[in-house]
């Protein structure tokens, strides 16, 4: 017997329907209120604001203290750059009853204070082999938690090209220079500004005549000499005006009686730091420079078994030349003004010239003031010839590029096997500008561990974008910055997509790093130093416009008090600079914290890939003050 069937087919359907239309407006219902509950909840004003800690949102009054011609009113940040709660969505906890450490200004004696090279300080170390001009750093307790003062009138540096002629006087008040080299036209005062006519002691003509004399012996415009080292450098016109011929120069020189040198060359925007030929190896890699320069740099090139010279030859790569003027060249014609007699300068000459023989250079021309030697290619015929020449033993160091603290050798630094005698040991590199995104030699050998071809292609591929998004925020292409320093440059990508604006890069490789990358920074034509940030930079007060600071607290939190870190960093910015900071969420949270107490303005942004990246940019800015304006610190 059939089962009886009352209901209807469609009245089925029509239920189901129903219950299915309840169910999906009950859920999209929920899902609004979910919707407008948070974004309710954004809106409000995070627990966590601070009055003192500023977002850097457009026409956020940043900048313009100093001159007003030189400098734009206020930081162009991009407009969707708005200060993020991380409190709410990164489970941070801030102890809100903490007050901010408020850091004091410094007495005004500090204003050109110099930690690691205080000549207060210095005279306490062994003058022989000018080890008291050396680096040595304060204790603990000679430590400052304080903020090193700008001079009164400091004004803004002019911008590049022009910075390269001129300096404000209120930025580094010294005359000495102007006195003691007028006849050598090294500086002038003109007013209010410093001009810097281009004058040297061996080039009275000028730098730039002076390296034309230079080009007419050796190629510097061809693109194979890209990285140059000017030791002894006075105020750097060497190397401000190898600039236009696209050679970068690392110029230094002691803090010494010659008031300010390094501190006027990078007042000019060119790239130097404080350093002196004494006992221990010039912080830079094996290989690094196609040119290095002395003219009168006064450097005992004789003196120590030639050690002088064969830590030149350490540093300059395979081909690479090293020019000499002054004492004793042309000292047939100079015996008299040099105030030395004929037999002492011939006696050193022909030490220099038998020291030259002994590490395998050979001399390419001597002419007028200029005598020019150059590095071999390989170390073949220099191993056949050892006998004849008596040179000095090669170095069973496995590390020729360890030059943190470390004593220079008197023995040849090894260079790497060649299967022929006309090959480039470590192997060539590509004339600049091509050299900048080549592979470096020391990378495509496979001698750094863990970093492949297809790892530094895509490196240069992300700094390229991070670039991109700087300059959303940041007017990198204005002239605003001229001296940026890396403070963590791995393998340079960021300098490397800095190269078409009218900057230049700092590289700094922190010692120790494994694996050591500062070699190939140099192969692709950049210069930079090695430095543990746990101690100060070789440099003066308020020499950079902008630093980017890459994971670094990261590397460092764990070593030492990252307040002094970034103190030092407050110290070498100028009024107005700008720092970029890497890390993870936590790590930026602990630092703004800190730099609100130094009265900087910062403000957190999401990754340039977006807000799901764990890493975020903290951006801040140093506020304009001087020592005149310290009483109107908050």
């Amino acid at each position: 017997m059939a089962k009886e069937y009352n209901g209807s087919p469609k009245h089925h359907q029509i239920e189901s329907q129903r219950k299915r239309l309840t169910w999906i407006f009950g859920v999209s219902g929920l899902c609004i209120l979910s919707y407008i509950m948070g974004a309710w909840q954004n809106t409000s004003a995070p627990a966590s604001t601070n009055r003192s800690r500023v977002g850097c949102d457009v026409g956020s009054p940043l900048l313009g203290k100093g001159d007003s011609s030189m400098v734009p009113s206020s930081l162009p940040l991009s407009e969707k750059a708005t200060t993020l709660d991380f409190e709410s969505h990164h489970q941070i906890e801030i102890n809100k009853s903490v007050e901010v450490q408020k850091f004091p200004p410094c007495d005004m004696s500090y204003s050109e204070y110099t930690p690691c090279q205080d000549r207060e300080r210095g005279r306490k170390f062994d003058r022989n082999m000018l080890k008291y001009r050396e680096r040595h750093c304060p204790r603990k307790e000679e430590l400052l938690f304080c903020l090193i003062p700008a001079p009164p009138k400091y004004k803004t540096p002019f911008k590049w090209p022009q910075s390269r002629d001129y300096a404000w006087y209120d930025n580094i008040p010294h005359k000495e220079l102007s006195i003691e080299k007028a006849v050598q036209n090294w500086i002038q005062v003109e007013g209010e500004r410093f001009r810097f006519p281009g004058g040297g002691t061996m080039f009275p003509r000028g730098a730039d005549s002076y390296i034309d004399d230079i080009n007419e012996l050796i190629p510097l415009t061809s693109g194979k000499i890209r990285t140059a080292i000017d030791t002894g450098c006075g105020v750097a016109s060497w190397g401000a005006f190898l600039l236009k011929r696209d050679i970068i120069a690392m110029s230094f020189a002691p803090r010494d009686t010659h008031e300010a040198q390094v501190q006027f060359a990078l007042e000019r925007g060119v790239p130097a730091m404080i350093g002196v030929m004494a006992s221990q190896r010039l912080p830079y890699p094996a290989r690094a420079f196609d040119m290095a320069h002395c003219s009168r740099c006064l450097i005992p090139w004789f003196n120590y078994d030639g050690m002088y010279m064969i830590e030149l030859d350490r540093i300059l790569r395979p081909g690479g030349y090293w020019i000499l003027s002054g004492p004793p060249i042309r000292w047939k014609t100079y015996w008299r003004g040099w105030e030395r007699t004929k037999e002492d300068l011939k006696q050193e000459q022909d030490a220099i010239e038998e020291i030259a023989k002994r590490i395998c250079w050979k001399k390419v021309i001597e002419k007028d003031d200029l005598a020019i030697w150059q590095k071999p290619m390989n170390h073949v015929e220099c191993m056949e010839n050892r006998k004849a020449y008596k040179t000095p033993h090669i170095c069973q160091s496995d590390n020729p590029d360890l030059a943190w603290y470390k004593d220079m050798e008197k023995c040849i630094t090894p260079l790497p096997e060649v299967h022929s005698s006309d090959e480039v040991a470590g192997g060539a590199l590509e004339k600049w500008p091509q050299r900048a995104f080549a592979v470096p030699p020391r990378i495509s050998s496979g001698s750094l561990p863990g970093i492949t071809v297809d790892k530094f292609k895509e490196d240069n591929d992300q700094w390229k974008d991070r670039v991109t998004h700087y300059k959303r925020i940041l007017p990198l292409s204005q002239g605003r910055y001229r001296n940026i320093m890396d403070m963590n440059a791995y393998l340079g990508g960021f300098a490397a997509a800095l190269s078409k604006y009218p900057v230049w890069v700092m590289n700094v490789v922190p010692a120790n790093s494994n694996p050591d990358t500062l070699g190939a920074i140099y192969e692709r034509g950049f210069i930079g130093t090695y430095h543990d940030w746990c101690e100060a930079f070789s440099t003066y007060p308020r020499t950079y416009d902008l630093i980017h600071a890459s994971g670094v607290f990261s590397i460092y939190q764990d070593r030492c008090d990252i307040i002094l870190v970034l103190l030092e960093m407050d110290r070498i910015l100028r009024p107005e600079g700008a720092v970029i900071f890497r890390d993870t969420v936590e790590t930026l949270v602990k630092i703004q914290s800190i730099t609100d107490g130094m009265r900087w303005k910062s403000q957190i942004m999401d990754h340039e890939t977006g807000p799901f990246n764990p890493e975020k940019i903290l951006l801040a800015v140093k506020t304009y003050r001087t020592a005149d304006t310290k009483e109107k610190q908050n």
